[in-house]
């Protein structure tokens, strides 16, 4: 299993859910895991890795400031670029969180969710009476025209 990488919203899955992330991820694999959990741990992966270049983002930019860095070396464009970076990251992060806050306000408890229901396929069975017995085959043809 690969390390799963930490989110902001783990202490909220785990309370919502009742399991540690990876066991949540190993439930939401099983034939009778939630619908809600699935999109859940969705969620929370693209929001674990948009948080992850936040913070990449976050840390080139404090190295790039760092007081004891040359002042020559400062790039007003690389800056700029980096702020476009960290604004687009930082969009995708609070659309995540808040998709997923929807989620979890939404979603019924974990003790009421809907359970696959199994019902028996009925069979219609009907006779159709004479008149409705397929027409012939040249039934409503044109006829062709004599010489």
């Amino acid at each position: 299993m690969s390390p799963v990488k930490a989110s902001t919203v783990d202490a909220d899955l785990q309370k919502v859910f009742g399991g540690t992330v990876p066991d949540l991820h190993e439930a939401a694999v099983g034939h009778d895991a939630s619908l809600a959990l699935a999109r859940a741990l969705e969620l929370r992966s693209f929001l674990a890795l948009t948080e992850e270049q936040v913070a990449r983002v976050r840390d080139r930019v404090h190295a790039d400031m760092d007081p004891d860095r040359d002042m020559g070396e400062l790039s007003a464009d690389k800056l700029r670029f980096d702020a476009q970076w960290l604004e687009a990251a930082l969009d995708a992060r609070d659309g995540y969180r808040a998709a997923l806050g929807e989620l979890l306000r939404t979603m019924p408890p974990p003790d009421q969710q809907a359970r696959p229901v199994r019902m028996k396929q009925l069979k219609a069975t009907a006779t159709l009476p004479p008149s409705a017995a397929p027409a012939p085959p040249r039934a409503g043809a044109a006829r062709a025209r004599r010489p």
